[in-house]
């Protein structure tokens, strides 16, 4: 499957806006966030925007704050929650990134070592936040959640691999798939191909998703 690149809103994969729906019937409880659960490989879930119509109300920007706000408010509490039934040290620092919450749980070496070195970790529990956001708002989220700066971190080793492989497409003329990516890694893949004047999707399912580079045409 083949997706056509678009802009993305900050944060998010420019090619990925297909997403299963997030059941919001139950909210996600603490005690069944502990690390264990965590650590093991979680579903990759893609949140798509929904579509805008005529008739909906235009969200102001006072409004957009509060909202955003809101979830980092939200995330905040149930990330404490867990932190102390897991017994792990750790800050939660709370901030809006353009049109999304962002928070990032600092000082929190354990769970920064757990997440090493993919961050399947942060990926999982970033899918629980959200959730656990949605069931309190009715509202799917997009929040943003950072371990101990792992992403900014890791965002610049993205950078150089999708740079080498810009150059590998533009000297050899053909199209270079990359390892299979989570969301944030591929939208960091899709803005540097995009800088450089190079078209490039995301292709595959599931855990095989990845981002292809094309040559320029």
């Amino acid at each position: 499957m083949t997706d056509t690149t678009v802009d993305p809103t900050p944060g998010e994969d420019r090619t990925d806006v297909e997403s299963p729906a997030v059941e919001s019937a139950a909210a996600p409880t603490p005690a069944a966030a502990t690390p264990s659960a965590l650590s093991a490989e979680g579903a990759e879930v893609e949140h798509p925007e929904s579509a805008v119509t005529e008739e909906e109300p235009r969200e102001s920007a006072e409004e957009r704050m509060r909202r955003l706000e809101e979830e980092g408010d939200i995330a905040a509490d149930y990330l404490e929650e867990l932190l102390d039934i897991a017994d792990l040290d750790g800050d939660i620092d709370i901030d809006v990134d353009g049109d999304r919450a962002s928070v990032e749980i600092a000082g929190a070496e354990r769970l920064a070592k757990l997440n090493r070195p993919r961050g399947e970790l942060l990926d999982a529990l970033q899918e629980l936040t959200r959730l656990a956001v949605q069931t309190r708002t009715g509202n799917r989220s997009r929040l943003m959640l950072d371990i101990g700066g792992f992403r900014a971190e890791h965002k610049g080793d993205l950078e150089q691999l999708a740079e080498d492989a810009v150059e590998q497409a533009r000297t050899g003329g053909e199209p270079v798939p990359l390892r299979p990516m989570n969301p944030f890694e591929r939208k960091v893949v899709h803005d540097v191909a995009k800088g450089a004047g190079l078209r490039s999707e995301s292709d595959g399912d599931g855990k095989n998703r990845h981002v292809v580079i094309y040559p320029a045409s």
